[in-house]
C-alpha cells in the first residue's frame, strides 16, 4: 500500500495547491479590478476558455490511455491463460512415461506465476520470483523436447513445441506491457496547466462580491481525484485498482491441473 499511500498524498497535495492558486487568482483579480474598476475583466473570457479546453483535453487524453492500457492488460492475462491451457492440454501427446514431470512443472509455473503478480507492490521480490517462473520455463522446454525427441512422432513436435513458445512469449509480453505508460512530462504538463486552471478560475470569481468555497472546493477535489485515478489505472496492483478478477481466470486454471 506504499504506492497507493504516496497516490493519495499527492492528490491531497494537489487539491490544496489548487485551492491555494484559485485564492491567489482572485486576489490578483481584485487587485486588477481596483486599478481598472471600467475594464478588469475586458478580454480574459478567451483566454480561460482556452486554458480549461486544453485541461479537459489533457485529462481526456490521460484517462482513455490509462483505461486502455489498463484493458490490454486484463486480455493479456486472459490470451496467458488461453496459452497455458492449450499447452497443458497438448501434453496429452507425449509418452505417457515423460507426462507426469511435465505436467508437475506446469503446475509449478502456474504457481509461480500467480506469486509473482501477488507479491506486488514489492517489486523486489516480484522479479526474483519472475527469475524462477522464466527456469521453471526451461525446465518445461527442456522435458518437453526431450519427450518429443523419444517419442519420434512429428505431430508432436509440431503441435505442442509451438503451444509453449506461445506460452514463454505471453510471459514476456505481459512484463512489456507493465512498463508502457506515458512520458512523464505528460504529468508534469496535466498539473501544469490544472494548476494555470485554478488561478483563472480563482481570477474569474473574484467579479463575485464572496468566495464561493463550494466551487473551489469541488473543483479541486474533482481535479486531483481525477489524476489520482489515472494514476491508479496505469499503475495497477501498485494502488487501490487491481487485476485480482482478471487473475481469477489463471487460479481457475490452476484448479483444473489438480
Amino acid at each position: 500500500m506504499e504506492f497507493a499511500a504516496r497516490t493519495i498524498l499527492y492528490g491531497v497535495a494537489l487539491s490544496l495547491v489548487l485551492v491555494l492558486l484559485m485564492e491567489i487568482g482572485r486576489r490578483l483579480g481584485l487587485r486588477r479590478q481596483m486599478l481598472d474598476p471600467e475594464g478588469g475583466g475586458g478580454g480574459t473570457g478567451a483566454i480561460e476558455a482556452a486554458i480549461f479546453a486544453l485541461l479537459g483535453l489533457l485529462i481526456a487524453f490521460t484517462f482513455s490511455g490509462a483505461a486502455s492500457r489498463f484493458d490490454n492488460r486484463r486480455v493479456l492475462i486472459g490470451e496467458e491463460a488461453n496459452a497455458i491451457g492449450t499447452a497443458w492440454l497438448r501434453v496429452d501427446l507425449l509418452p505417457s512415461a515423460a507426462q507426469g514431470p511435465v505436467r508437475d512443472a506446469f503446475r509449478r509455473y502456474l504457481d509461480s506465476r500467480l506469486k509473482t503478480y501477488e507479491l506486488l507492490p514489492d517489486l523486489e521480490a516480484a522479479y526474483r520470483e519472475l527469475d524462477r517462473s522464466r527456469k521453471i520455463q526451461d525446465e518445461i522446454w527442456s522435458l518437453s523436447v526431450k519427450a518429443c525427441q523419444e517419442a519420434e512422432v512429428s505431430q508432436t513436435t509440431m503441435l505442442l513445441l509451438p503451444a509453449l513458445n506461445e506460452m514463454i512469449d505471453i510471459t514476456t509480453t505481459r512484463q512489456v506491457a507493465t512498463t508502457i505508460h506515458p512520458p512523464i512530462i505528460i504529468y508534469i504538463m496535466l498539473v501544469a496547466v490544472a494548476s494555470a486552471s485554478a488561478l483563472m478560475a480563482g481570477y474569474g470569481m473574484a467579479r463575485g462580491k464572496k468566495r464561493s468555497w463550494l466551487h473551489i472546493i469541488v473543483f479541486a477535489a474533482v481535479v486531483a481525484a481525477t489524476v489520482y485515478v489515472i494514476l491508479d489505472l496505469e499503475y495497477p496492483r501498485l494502488g487501490l485498482i487491481t487485476l485480482d478478477a482478471a487473475d481469477q481466470v489463471l487460479r481457475d486454471l490452476r484448479a483444473t491441473m489438480g
